[in-house]
C-alpha cells in the first residue's frame, strides 16, 4: 500500500486526470446502457417455467401477467350482449391476446353471485420485461368506447394497480433519487466536518465511482446480461459506500495531520491502515455480491456479476482518486470553514469530541450489562424474522388508486377469490382427446381452492391446448401453494397414466412459476450463505491475525442481518406502521428476491464498519496497548466515522424506498434498519463489550492458522504504548486549526 501511495502521490495529476475523463466517459455511457441490461427472469430446468415457455413459443402469450376487465350493471350482465361485444373488441385490437370469460367459456365462475358483475382474463402477447409492457393504453381505449350505457367498467391487474401507483422508476427516477441521496449526504457531510474541502471530496470520489461503474457495466452488457435492476444499484449503493470508503480515509488524514505530520506522510500513513481497511470493506462486499453465482437463476446471477463492480470501482476510486487530491490539497483539508458547523462539528479534537472517549471508557468498565442491554434490544428486533414468509406480494395489498382500485373493489364485493388476478394454467402437449381434456379437467377441479377449470376453444395451436385453472385465494398466499403442490404432486400424477398416447400435462401459469422461482433461489440459499461466511471469515483472519476477531464479526453480522430480515417482517408481512408510513396493509409475504438480495449486499456493507471498528482496535493493540485500552482507543476513533457514515448509507437508502410497489421499499427499508441498528447496536454496543469480554483470547491466532493463510510471522509488539495515547488532550490539534 505504501509503494502505491507514493506512486499515485508522484502520479497524481495523472491520476487525477484519468478519473476525470473515465467520469466523462462515464456520464456517456450511462445513456447508452439503459437500453441494454437484461430484462430476462428466467428460471431454466424447472417445469412451470419450461411449460410457460413452450406455450409462448405456440401461442405469443403468458409472459406478462394477465389483466382483468371489470364489468358491472344492476341487471343481469350475462344478458348484456354488449359486454361480450366489448371485451371482443379488446380481443380484436390487441392482435394476438387470449382471453377467458363467462361469454367465451359460458363457465359461471367468471360471474358474481348476483349476477352484476363480470370479469374477463386477458392475456397479452410479447415478452416479458422490468416495466411490464403492456398494451395498457390500447385496452383502456377500447374498453371505454365500447363499454355499453348503464354499465361500470373497468381495468385492473397486477400491472394497471403498479401504474396507477406511479409506475416503475425509469432513468429520469433513478437520477432524482440520487440527486436526492446526494444533497441528504451533502447535509450530513456538512455537519461532520464544517470546511468545504472535506465536505466536497467523498461526493467527487462517490460521483466518479458511480460514472465509471456505469461505464464499466456498459462494458460487461456486450460480453454477458446484466440485470436492469442493476441500475437502480450502482447509483444509491454506489453513492453510499463511495462516501463510506472517503469517510474513512478523510477521517484518518486528518488525525494524521493532527499529529503534526508532513502532509505526505501522512497520507501515506493514512493509506497503510485506512487503505487497507477500504480494501478489506470492499472486498467482503464483493464476497457477497459473488455468492450471488450460486444460485441457478440467470437474473440473479446477472445482479451480482454487474453489482460487484460497484465496491470494486468504489474502492479503485478510495485508494488512486482521492489519495492523489489529498496530495494536492496537504493541510487545506481544513481550510474554507462554515463557522457555524465548523464549531458543530466539533474537530478541534480528532477523537470525535469527548462524547465517544467517554462512551468507550464506560463500555469497558461495563462490558456485561452493556453486553446484555445490547443483546436483549437486537433479540427483540431480530424475533419477527422466525415468521419471515419469502412469496410474491398479495395482489390485494399493492396500494392503488383509479380505475384499478375500482375494479379490485368490484371483484371483491362480487364475491371473487383474490386469485382471479393471477390464475394457474395446465399445458397440455402431444393432441389431446376429448376424454383426455375431461379427465384433466374434472380430476383438478376437485382440488379444494380451486373453483374452475375452462379450456376456451381458442386456446387450442396445432397440438397444445392451454386450461386455465382458477384459483380463490391469491397466487401469493400459502394457501395456494398447497393447491400447486396437489396438483403437481397427487393429481397429474394419478391423471397421467390414463391419457391416451404421448399426450403430456404440465402445471404452468405465474402462480406455478414462482414457486419454482423460490425453490430455485432457497433450496441454495445455504450453500450461498456457506460461501459468503467462509471467505469473509478468511479474509479477515488474515486482516486481523486472529481466529476469534473474525468468528465474533461474522457471527454479530448475521445478527445484523436477522435485525433487518425482522424489521421488513414487522413492518411490511405483519403490517405495522405499513399502512401509516407507505400506504401499504400488511402484505402477508416478504417479495421473494428480497431476503436473498439484502442478504448478498447488507452482509458485505455492514461488514465494513465491524473492519472499520476492528482494524482499529487491532492497530492499537500492536502499538502495545492492552485489550481494554485497544478497545477505548478503536471505539474513541470510529465511532464517530461509523455513525456518520450509517446516516448517509441510511439516507440513502430510504429515498429508495419511495419507489412504488413494494420490492423496493422492503429492499431499502430491510438495508437502511440493519446499516442503523449494525452500526448503533451492534457496533457501538455488542462489538466493543464482546471485545473486552474475551480479553486475551481476542487476539489467539496459532501458528498453524498463520501458515495456512500465507502470511509471515509478526513483529513482537512493543512492551509498552506511545505516551498520552488514550488521553485526547495530550495530541496536538489538527494542522490548519485554530484553539
Amino acid at each position: 500500500m505504501d509503494r502505491l501511495t507514493r506512486s499515485v502521490i508522484a502520479h497524481r495529476r495523472i491520476v487525477i486526470a484519468t478519473w476525470v475523463l473515465l467520469a466523462v466517459f462515464g456520464m456517456f455511457a450511462s445513456s447508452k446502457v439503459a437500453d441494454r441490461f437484461s430484462q430476462d427472469f428466467s428460471i431454466p430446468g424447472h417445469s412451470a417455467y419450461e411449460a410457460n415457455q413452450r406455450a409462448f413459443q405456440r401461442f405469443g402469450t403468458g409472459k406478462q401477467y394477465p389483466v382483468q376487465l371489470v364489468y358491472h350493471s344492476e341487471g343481469d350482465i350475462r344478458q348484456d350482449q354488449g359486454v361480450a361485444a366489448s371485451i371482443e373488441a379488446i380481443r380484436s385490437a390487441v392482435k394476438g391476446s387470449r382471453v377467458a370469460s363467462y361469454y367465451t367459456t359460458q363457465t359461471d365462475y367468471f360471474v358474481s353471485k348476483d349476477g352484476h358483475t363480470t370479469y374477463a382474463t386477458l392475456y397479452d402477447p410479447g415478452p416479458a420485461n422490468f416495466a411490464g409492457d403492456l398494451n395498457l393504453p390500447e385496452v383502456r381505449s377500447v374498453l371505454k368506447k365500447t363499454t355499453p350505457d348503464g354499465v361500470d367498467a373497468h381495468l385492473t391487474g397486477f400491472q394497471p394497480i403498479i401504474e396507477s401507483q406511479g409506475g416503475e422508476s425509469g432513468d429520469t427516477g433513478i437520477l432524482a433519487d440520487v440527486i436526492i441521496g446526494g444533497i441528504g449526504a451533502l447535509v450530513i457531510l456538512l455537519v461532520i466536518f464544517g470546511t468545504l474541502p472535506a465536505v466536497l471530496m467523498p461526493l467527487m470520489v462517490a460521483i466518479a465511482s458511480i460514472l465509471t461503474t456505469y461505464a464499466a457495466v456498459w462494458g460487461l452488457t456486450y460480453l454477458t446480461d446484466v440485470s436492469v435492476i442493476v441500475q437502480f444499484l450502482i447509483g444509491l449503493v454506489g453513492l453510499g459506500i463511495g462516501i463510506d470508503y472517503a469517510l474513512l480515509v478523510i477521517f484518518r488524514y486528518r488525525e494524521e495531520l493532527g499529529r503534526g505530520d508532513d502532509p505526505h506522510e501522512a497520507l501515506v500513513e493514512t493509506m497503510r491502515h485506512a487503505g487497507h481497511s477500504v480494501i478489506v470493506s470492499g472486498s467482503t462486499v464483493g464476497i457477497g455480491l459473488v455468492s450471488l453465482l450460486i444460485i441457478p437463476v440467470p437474473f440473479i446471477r446477472a445482479i451480482g456479476l454487474g453489482g460487484l463492480l460497484i465496491p470494486v470501482i468504489s474502492v479503485l476510486a478510495a485508494i488512486t482518486l482521492l489519495p492523489a487530491v489529498l496530495s494536492l490539497l496537504g493541510a487545506k483539508i481544513n481550510r474554507l470553514r462554515i463557522p457555524v458547523l465548523w464549531r458543530l462539528a466539533n474537530l478541534d479534537d480528532h477523537h470525535g469530541g469527548r462524547a465517544w472517549p467517554a462512551w468507550a471508557r464506560f463500555v469497558t468498565r461495563r462490558p456485561v450489562p452493556v453486553f446484555l442491554v445490547g443483546a436483549i434490544i437486537v433479540g427483540v428486533i431480530v424475533f419477527p424474522a422466525f415468521d419471515m414468509n419469502p412469496a410474491n406480494s398479495a395482489i390485494a395489498n399493492e396500494p392503488a388508486s383509479g380505475a384499478p382500485a375500482k375494479g379490485r373493489a368490484l371483484l371483491k364485493e362480487g364475491g371473487f377469490g383474490e386469485g382471479v388476478f393471477e390464475p394457474l394454467e395446465l399445458v397440455v402437449e402431444h393432441g389431446p382427446s376429448s376424454a383426455d381434456m375431461d379427465r384433466i379437467t374434472s380430476a383438478v377441479q376437485k382440488v379444494d381452492g380451486v373453483v374452475g377449470v375452462t379450456a376456451p376453444d381458442e386456446w387450442t395451436k396445432g397440438d397444445m391446448r392451454i386450461v386455465q385453472v382458477q384459483q380463490r385465494p391469491d397466487a401469493a398466499v400459502a394457501a395456494t401453494t398447497d393447491i400447486i403442490d396437489e396438483i403437481r404432486d397427487d393429481v397429474l400424477p394419478k391423471v397421467r397414466p390414463k391419457l391416451a398416447g404421448d399426450t403430456k400435462v404440465t402445471l404452468a401459469g405465474a402462480p406455478a412459476e414462482d414457486r419454482d422461482f423460490i425453490s430455485a433461489v432457497y433450496d441454495n440459499f445455504p450453500l450461498m450463505m456457506a460461501f459468503v461466511i467462509l471467505l469473509t471469515f478468511i479474509l479477515l483472519a488474515r486482516a486481523l491475525r486472529s481466529i476469534v476477531l473474525p468468528l465474533k464479526a461474522v457471527i454479530l453480522n448475521l445478527v445484523s442481518l436477522g435485525a433487518a430480515y425482522g424489521v421488513i417482517t414487522f413492518v411490511f408481512q405483519q403490517g405495522h406502521f405499513s399502512n401509516a408510513i407507505w400506504g401499504f396493509e400488511a402484505t402477508g409475504s416478504i417479495v421473494s428476491w428480497i431476503p436473498l438480495m439484502i442478504f448478498a449486499f447488507l452482509f458485505g456493507i455492514s461488514m465494513d464498519y465491524e473492519v472499520f471498528m476492528l482494524t482499529r482496535i487491532r492497530e492499537a493493540y500492536d502499538d502495545g496497548h492492552d485489550t481494554p485500552e485497544a478497545v477505548q482507543i478503536g471505539l474513541s476513533r470510529t465511532g464517530k466515522l461509523v455513525t456518520s457514515g450509517a446516516a448517509i448509507l441510511m439516507f440513502t437508502f430510504i429515498v429508495l424506498s419511495t419507489a412504488p410497489g413494494p420490492d423496493f421499499k422492503e429492499f431499502a427499508i430491510g438495508l437502511a434498519a440493519g446499516i442503523v441498528i449494525d452500526a448503533t447496536l451492534i457496533r457501538v454496543l455488542l462489538v466493543p463489550a464482546a471485545v473486552k469480554l474475551l480479553g486475551r483470547s481476542n487476539w489467539w491466532f496459532p501458528e498453524w492458522a498463520r501458515k495456512a493463510l500465507l502470511l509471515k510471522p509478526l513483529p513482537p509488539r512493543p512492551t509498552s504504548p506511545p505516551v498520552g495515547e488514550l488521553d485526547p488532550r495530550a495530541e496536538r490539534p489538527l494542522a490548519g486549526a485554530s484553539h
